[in-house]
C-alpha cells in the first residue's frame, strides 16, 4: 500500500485534498499520514477518515521529519503562513523545504508536490512572497519528481478571506478596505485539492510549475462586496488611501491575536495575484475553475446540513 505525506494536513486546503485522497482510493487505497503539533484542535474534520493517521509530530525537527520520509512514497508540502515576521517565514516556507530536501527524499519517495504562492519571486515586495520563492528552489534544486502548484487567493468553507470580510459586515455599519484595487483570480479550495490529486495521477507534470486561479479577475473591493452579499448584509465599503492603509495594518499588526491584516499583506498585493499566461493552468490537468460567487453564495449564506456538499457541486457545476 502506498504511504502518502501530507504536511499541513490539517489545514485549509490540507483537509480537503485527505478527503480526496481518501475517496480517489475508494476508502481503502493510500495509507494518508498527517503530522500535527495539534492533531485535536485542527484535525476534527480528517480524523475519522479511513486511511487518515492523525498524530503529534514536531516536523521542523530534522530527525522527526527524516524518520516520517523513510516511511513514505510521496510526500505533499502544504504548511504555509500569511503572517509573520522574517524569521518565522524563513523557517516554514524555506527551511522546512529545505529540511525535506535533505531528508532523504531522493532515495525513497518517488513523488513531490509542493504548495507555492502566485507571485511568488526572488524579488517580490514581500517577505511572504520571497520566502515561498526560496522554498520552491530549495526543493527545485535537488532534481526531485516534483510538481509546485501556485494559487492565487483561496476561498471556500472555513476560508479566513472572504468568510473574514462577511464576518466583518455582519459588525460593522462601513468597512474601510486597504488596497482596494489589488487584483485576484480566487480559486476553489476544492479546485487545488482536485489538481493536487491529479498531479500525482499524471507523471507528465513533474517538472511543472501550475497555476491555480479561477475563472475570474476580480479587485479586494469587489471580492468584499461579493462577502456581503452573499451573506446578507452588504456595507459602503470606504477605499483608504495608499498611507492610512499601511497605518491601518500597523495597527491591527499589534492587536492580540492573528492580525486581519499586515504591512506585508499589502506588499503582497503590490503583486497581482492572477495567471501569468506563461505557465499552465487547472486546465493542464481537466479541470474547469469554479466561480466564486456560485460557491460563495452557498457557504457564506444560510445553507445547512448534508445537502450542503451537493449545493456546492450543483453551484459549481460539478458531478
Amino acid at each position: 500500500m502506498p504511504n502518502v505525506l501530507v504536511l499541513g494536513g490539517t489545514g485549509f486546503v490540507g483537509r480537503s485534498l485527505c478527503e480526496k485522497l481518501v475517496s480517489r482510493n475508494g476508502g481503502a487505497g493510500a495509507r494518508i499520514i498527517v503530522p500535527s503539533r495539534r492533531p485535536a484542535r485542527g484535525g476534527r474534520r480528517i480524523w475519522m477518515l479511513p486511511t487518515v493517521e492523525l498524530f503529534k509530530a514536531d516536523i521542523h525537527d530534522d530527525r522527526e521529519l527524516t524518520r516520517l520520509v523513510a516511511h513514505c512514497d510521496t510526500v505533499i508540502n502544504l504548511v504555509g503562513i500569511l503572517h509573520g515576521s522574517e524569521a518565522a517565514c524563513d523557517r516554514v516556507h524555506v527551511q522546512l523545504p529545505r529540511r525535506l530536501a535533505q531528508s532523504g527524499l531522493g532515495a525513497n519517495v518517488n513523488r513531490v508536490v509542493h504548495g507555492g504562492a502566485l507571485g511568488a519571486a526572488a524579488d517580490a515586495p514581500s517577505r511572504y512572497l520571497r520566502s515561498k520563492a526560496a522554498g520552491e528552489a530549495a526543493l527545485v534544486s535537488k532534481a526531485l519528481d516534483l510538481t509546485v502548484l501556485r494559487p492565487s487567493v483561496m476561498f471556500g468553507d472555513g476560508d479566513r478571506f472572504l468568510t473574514l470580510f462577511a464576518r466583518l459586515q455582519a459588525v460593522f455599519p462601513v468597512i474601510p478596505l486597504a488596497a482596494a484595487q489589488a487584483r485576484f483570480q480566487p480559486v476553489w479550495v476544492d479546485d487545488v485539492a482536485s489538481a493536487i490529486v491529479r498531479c500525482l495521477d499524471d507523471r507528465t507534470t513533474i517538472g511543472q510549475t501550475i497555476e491555480c486561479c479561477g475563472p475570474e479577475v476580480r479587485t479586494l473591493e469587489q471580492l468584499v462586496r461579493l462577502a456581503g452579499r452573499c451573506a446578507g448584509h452588504p456595507r459602503p465599503i470606504i477605499e483608504l488611501p495608499a498611507a492610512l492603509g499601511r497605518l491601518q495594518a500597523a495597527v491591527l499588526e499589534r492587536l492580540p491575536g492573528a492580525p486581519l491584516l499586515s504591512r506585508d499583506n499589502l506588499d503582497s498585493m503590490r503583486v497581482a495575484s492572477v495567471a501569468s499566461g506563461e505557465l499552465p493552468g487547472l486546465a493542464r490537468l481537466g479541470i474547469q475553475p469554479a466561480a466564486v460567487e456560485g460557491v460563495a453564495q452557498v457557504y457564506l449564506g444560510n445553507a445547512q446540513g448534508p445537502g450542503r456538499l451537493e449545493a456546492w457541486r450543483a453551484a459549481a457545476h460539478r458531478h
